[in-house]
């Protein structure tokens, strides 16, 4: 009998569908199984790992809604040739269970992913991206000094500025991390816009934003972590804290 991958071992314990997940996502990271590499059919993965058809076809299916396998009709199934956004969501949703109410360390994950974004939008920034960024500020100011329903436009503007500069980047999973990160931190974003809005310092609310895109512009990143700090605006968020206790 010829010598089968190591990644085809009898499964004698643990949660089964987890372990014919860890042994085909063990084959990938050793090499044994290449991307566009197509699998051992259902039965015959069932028969070497030891176990039933299901446990492989629900091992599978959650391979392919993550991203990581690719299921062809009347083909079989294979290895995924590149990334797929599928892929970072259940990372999204084990945060969301897990995140709790530490606003620390939310805040110093957002302070990292946006001072990261624009150390990478500096060296590959482009002109027309940089335009897009400014007309996207345009817009912001326009959005500031709106008369109606001003702090849900500043906020939608204020996304699409930020999502303008994390396409600087020119990096799918960069943009789509950031994304992430903005959920996560929603109503953070939200109470400060608004509360700066409803105070009448949207003008402070819009020069955050100048000095972001200043940043870009000049490609001056020095201070770097400070200057993003200071658009937090930490005052507003403690008396939104202060509110709920």
């Amino acid at each position: 009998m010829a010598d089968r991958p190591a990644y085809l071992k009898n499964l004698k314990s643990e949660s089964v569908v987890q372990r014919v997940i860890n042994c085909l996502t063990d084959g990938m990271i050793s090499g044994e199984l290449k991307p566009g590499d197509k699998l051992p059919t259902e039965p015959e993965l069932a028969a070497n790992f030891g176990v039933a058809r299901t446990s492989v076809r629900e091992a599978t299916k959650i391979l392919t809604y993550m991203g990581v396998l690719e299921s062809r009709r009347s083909e079989g199934t294979f290895v995924s040739t590149g990334f797929q956004e599928s892929m970072i969501d259940p990372m999204v949703y084990g945060i969301i269970l897990n995140r709790g109410d530490d606003f620390d360390s939310l805040m110093e994950l957002r302070e990292l992913i946006e001072v990261g974004i624009l150390q990478l939008a500096v060296k590959k920034e482009n002109q027309e991206g940089l335009d897009l960024v400014k007309n996207r500020l345009e817009d912001f100011e326009a959005a500031v000094a709106g008369t109606d329903d001003v702090a849900q436009a500043a906020f939608e503007a204020d996304n699409a500025f930020h999502d303008a500069v994390s396409d600087l980047c020119r990096n799918t999973l960069v943009s789509k991390i950031d994304s992430v990160v903005r959920m996560l931190t929603y109503s953070v974003r939200w109470d400060t816009v608004k509360t700066m809005i409803d105070t009448g310092r949207g003008e402070e609310l819009l020069q955050a934003h100048q000095k972001i895109y200043d940043m870009l512009a000049a490609k001056d990143l020095q201070h770097i972590e400070e200057r993003i700090r200071n658009t937090y605006f930490l005052d507003v968020l403690d008396r939104e804290e202060e509110k709920t206790d």
